[in-house]
């Protein structure tokens, strides 16, 4: 299965001069949950913010100019040879802007954090056709910054 997840803005922003734009206590426990022990699949630029490989994950870094290797971590040229390595197992596809645009037709499910506020940023998540998915879940969470977890299913 290939899977994307993602924390959003109500404007699609996701990032922000190769930060994200948010520090909302408890809004990654989603991603840290789903992702132990599975492949997490991202960009250069979304690894670098990261600074490391994550812990109890295998990534597989996407990047033509930059490279790091370990024992959890390796890189390839492109989302194709990506796919290639993982095969059939379960892999989350974790950013950044071009890499969900050239993942979001190939994704079974996604994960999306819609944080409920306006931001500023360079980088944005694509908009997406929802006609293609259903949604299987939705939690909200209130607080100081409140946000949504919505599950997403593609159509068969």
């Amino acid at each position: 299965m290939l899977a994307l997840i993602v924390a959003i803005s109500k404007n699609y922003v996701i990032g922000n001069k190769g930060v994200i734009p948010w520090k909302i206590k408890g809004e990654q426990k989603r991603f840290k949950e789903l992702t132990t022990g599975k492949i997490v699949i991202m960009g250069k630029r979304s690894f670098k913010e990261i600074g490391k490989p994550l812990s109890n994950r295998k990534t597989i870094l996407i990047s033509k100019t930059f490279q790091y290797k370990d024992e959890n971590c390796i890189t390839v040229g492109s989302l194709e040879e990506a796919l290639n390595i993982i095969g059939n197992d379960e892999a989350y596809i974790a950013g950044g802007e071009m890499l969900y645009r050239e993942a979001l037709p190939l994704v079974d499910k996604m994960y999306i954090t819609i944080i409920d506020q306006i931001v500023e940023g360079d980088t944005y998540f694509p908009e997406f056709n929802e006609d293609d998915f259903v949604i299987t879940e939705q939690e909200r969470f209130e607080g100081e910054t409140p946000y949504t977890y919505i599950t997403y299913d593609r159509k068969r």
